[in-house]
């Protein structure tokens, strides 16, 4: 059982939703990405979505663009975040990670010298954006010899058959984008949101997270009730930038962003 469905499985025991933040390695320096990572777990993460900085972030709207140039101007490069991660784990052998970003840095790497490195590290699992599942049919065996959960986005637009072929390249969870567009750029719609959980979950029994849109904790505590776990980015990242200049202060603004959410999501079940 890897790490992330040990979590996951944990949290459905419990009747409880997963909080998964995302920021971007890097960003707004490679000194803090550790100490915003311990930050978000102490803030009430359940799992980390660790952005991997790239050049052309084709599903990612301004803030998280700005966020992969403020990391690039440091040169993060890949080698880096996975080492990140190997610091993390010092302190916590528990979170699951997983990285998510675009296949050009992990092609550029090489996919056994990627997947090597991700299991030596650490990471848990792979959301490669512009990866499809058909094209994963070389990357899938090497991930999964090295117990890394390959993680795939499910759009509104998805049509069953393809939700049914997403799911069995899949393990850990499915990621539902809740809305057409890029991350950051629309308000989210619950009750459609609600109506396409309810059928993926008929078409996959893997959990289903839901990302896209998720800005307080009344819309994390909205979606968590229609899903296994929300998903929160683009929000997150903005108050990285606003709080970038001042360490200490940055990771005050993320638990004050966070920890309600994660209060909202668990008083579903009290």
């Amino acid at each position: 059982m890897s790490r992330i469905e040990g979590v996951l499985n944990n949290l459905k025991g419990q009747g409880r939703k997963a909080l998964i933040p995302y920021i971007t390695a890097g960003d707004p320096s490679p000194a803090l990405t550790v100490d915003l990572m311990h930050t978000l777990v102490e803030a009430g993460a359940d799992i980390i979505e660790l952005g991997v900085p790239f050049s052309d972030p084709m599903a990612d709207g301004p803030v998280i663009q700005l966020a992969c140039e403020r990391a690039l101007v440091h040169g993060t490069s890949l080698k880096q975040v996975i080492d990140m991660v190997r610091e993390f784990r010092t302190r916590d052998d528990a979170t699951p990670v997983v990285l998510m970003g675009y296949l050009n840095p992990v092609e550029a790497m090489g996919y056994e010298a990627f997947a090597d490195a991700a299991a030596d590290a650490g990471i848990d699992g792979v959301l490669t954006v512009d990866l499809p599942p058909e094209e994963a049919v070389d990357v899938a065996p090497l991930f999964a010899a090295r117990s890394l959960d390959p993680i795939f986005l499910l759009a509104p637009t998805t049509t069953d058959e393809r939700i049914r072929a997403i799911s069995e390249h899949s393990s850990g969870y499915v990621y539902y984008v809740s809305i057409k567009g890029v991350t950051g750029s629309a308000s989210i719609n619950v009750e459609e949101v609600a109506a396409k959980v309810q059928h993926i979950h008929e078409l996959t029994a893997l959990p289903v997270g839901v990302g896209f849109g998720i800005r307080d904790a009344e819309t994390a505590a909205a979606v968590g009730q229609v899903s296994d776990g929300v998903i929160v980015g683009s929000v997150l990242v903005d108050t990285i930038a606003r709080n970038q200049t001042d360490p200490e202060q940055l990771k005050r603004a993320l638990t004050d962003l966070l920890q309600p959410m994660r209060n909202a999501l668990d008083n579903l079940t009290s």
